[in-house]
C-alpha cells in the first residue's frame, strides 16, 4: 500500500468542539489548515465521551469495548484517587503507533495517553504520581523513553507548575518543537490539555476557555513554524483534531449515596467503603453502574427499580438508562449492568455520603478537582456535542468539506496516510479528505 504522507503529525487539542469553528476560521495558524486543507464538520465521539477511551479510539479505529480502555479511570471502588488506564499493555489489538513501529517508521508521542510502556521511539507518555511516596519525574522515565524525557525535563522542565494548565501544554509545546527538529519523527502525537482544563473550570464559553483556544492557536504556529525550519513541511501532514466536546453543568449527581441508603454498599466508621454489591462508576456526564456479583439477580433487581423511581422524577437529573446489552451496542463497556446518562446541566461523582444532588457553585472548583462547571462523557447522542477534525499537507485534497465523520473513522484514515492497516476495524477510511493513489 502506497504511503501518502512522509511525516504524519497529529496533535489533539483535547475538548475541541464543532461549536468553536467560528472562532478558529477567524485565527491565522487554524486558518491556513482549514483554507490549504480539508475538513469534518461534525465528528460524532465515541460514548463513553472521556479523553482515555476517545485517544485509544482514534490511534484504534475501535469502540472502547473492542479496544478495552472503558473509562479514565479504573473501577476501584472506595479509592479516593483510583488508577488511570495508562498502560498500552490495557489496550486489545492493535494501535497506528505499533504498526508504525513494525514499518520500521520513527515514532513519538508527547503526553498521549495511554501510552504507558508502549513501543514509541521518543516517549514521554501521560501519567501522573497516583500515590504519596511517587514523584512525577521518575514515574514518566520509567514508563516511556528516559533518555528522550531527562533531555526535554533538562531543557524546558522549567516550564512547568506540577500538571497545571497553561504552563504544561507549554513544556509540551517547546518538547514537541524540538522533537520535530532533532528527531522528524514519521508519525507524532501530540496531546494538548488547556481548553479542556478551563472549560472544566469556567465553563464551555468561559473568556478563560476563549484564551486557551487563542493560546492553542500560537502552539499550532509554532508546530508549523518548526516543520519549515526542520525542512520537512512539504512533505508532511498535519492534523488538528478534538476528541470530544463538553457541556456546562452545574449539578453534581451521587447515585452511590442511594445504593448505600439500600443497603448496597457498606461503610466503616470513618466513611470509608468496605464491602459493596452494586456501584456507580462516574464518567462525568454518564456512569456505568457494575455489580460485584453479575449474577446477583436481587440487586440487579433493587438497582432496577431505584433507577426507574429516578427516571420518572424530573428533579432527579437521569435522562435515560441503558441495560450492559444496549451500552454493549453503543460501543461502552459489555460488562456494566447498567449505564445511566445524565441530563444536560448535570454530571456524576462517586460519593458515597451527603445529598443525592449538590449545586455546583464556582467557589466548589476551587477548593476540590473532582467539582467542574462543564463536562464530558454525556452520550454522542446528545445534541450540540459534536468534536473537529482537520488536516493539510501532503496526502490531502484541498479544500474539500465533508459534512460529518466518526471519532472511529480518524485511526484508519491516519493509517492510511502512513501506508498503514490497523486491520478490520469498526471505523472506515474518510476517502474524501485523502489523495488516494491507488485502490485501497
Amino acid at each position: 500500500m502506497s504511503r501518502l504522507t512522509n511525516h504524519l503529525i497529529v496533535i489533539s487539542f483535547d475538548c475541541l468542539s464543532a461549536l468553536d469553528f467560528p472562532l478558529l476560521r477567524t485565527l491565522p495558524h487554524f486558518k491556513t489548515i482549514l483554507e490549504k486543507g480539508s475538513y469534518v464538520e461534525k465528528v460524532e465521539t465515541i460514548y463513553p465521551s472521556v479523553t482515555y477511551p476517545c485517544h485509544t479510539t482514534i490511534v484504534t479505529g475501535n469502540y472502547p469495548n473492542r479496544h478495552g480502555i472503558i473509562n479514565n479511570t479504573l473501577l476501584q471502588p472506595g479509592r479516593s484517587s483510583p488508577d488511570w488506564n495508562w498502560y498500552r499493555s490495557l489496550i486489545s489489538g492493535t494501535t497506528l503507533y505499533d504498526e508504525a513501529k513494525k514499518a520500521n517508521l520513527t515514532t513519538a508521542a508527547l503526553l498521549w495517553p495511554v501510552t504507558g510502556k508502549a513501543n514509541i521511539d521518543y516517549n514521554l507518555p501521560e501519567i501522573f504520581p497516583n500515590r504519596p511516596w511517587q514523584n512525577q519525574i521518575f514515574i514518566s522515565l520509567r514508563n516511556g523513553s528516559p533518555r528522550y524525557q531527562w533531555d526535554l525535563n533538562k531543557r524546558f522542565g522549567h516550564l512547568r507548575n506540577g500538571i497545571n494548565q497553561p504552563e504544561l501544554d507549554e513544556f509540551v509545546l517547546e518538547s514537541t518543537v524540538h522533537t520535530i527538529k532533532t528527531k522528524k519523527p514519521n508519525l507524532l502525537l501530540v496531546h494538548f490539555t488547556d481548553l479542556d482544563t478551563q472549560r472544566h473550570d469556567y465553563g464551555f464559553s468561559s473568556n478563560e476557555a476563549i484564551a486557551a483556544i487563542h493560546r492553542h492557536n500560537d502552539r499550532l504556529g509554532r508546530i508549523l513554524a518548526a516543520l519549515k525550519e526542520s525542512g520537512i513541511y512539504e512533505n508532511s501532514t498535519i492534523v488538528a483534531l478534538g476528541d470530544h466536546s463538553a457541556l456546562d453543568e452545574n449539578m453534581a449527581l451521587h447515585l452511590n449515596v442511594l445504593l448505600h441508603t439500600e443497603k448496597l454498599i457498606t461503610i466503616n466508621a470513618k466513611g470509608k467503603i468496605n464491602n459493596w454489591k452494586a456501584y456507580c462508576k462516574s464518567c462525568d456526564g454518564s456512569a456505568y453502574i457494575y455489580l460485584k456479583d453479575r449474577n446477583d439477580s436481587e440487586t440487579t433487581t433493587k438497582v432496577k427499580e431505584l433507577l426507574d423511581s429516578l427516571l420518572v422524577n424530573p428533579e432527579a437529573g437521569i435522562e435515560k438508562v441503558l441495560s450492559g446489552d444496549e451500552a454493549a451496542s453503543k460501543g461502552a463497556d459489555s460488562s456494566c449492568v447498567f449505564m445511566v446518562e445524565a441530563k444536560k446541566g448535570y454530571y456524576f461523582l462517586e460519593d458515597v455520603q451527603g445529598d443525592y444532588v449538590k449545586k455546583i457553585t464556582r467557589e466548589d472548583v476551587l477548593a476540590d478537582p473532582k467539582y467542574t462547571l462543564a463536562c464530558h462523557g454525556y452520550s454522542p447522542e446528545k445534541p450540540e456535542y459534536s468534536t473537529i477534525f482537520m488536516a493539510a499537507g501532503k496526502g490531502i485534497r484541498k479544500k474539500t468539506i465533508v459534512p460529518q465523520a466518526r471519532l472511529i473513522d480518524e485511526g484508519p484514515t491516519l493509517a492510511r496516510l502512513l501506508g498503514l492497516n490497523l486491520g478490520n476495524t469498526d471505523g472506515k477510511i474518510i476517502e474524501e479528505l485523502l489523495t488516494l493513489t491507488d485502490n485501497y
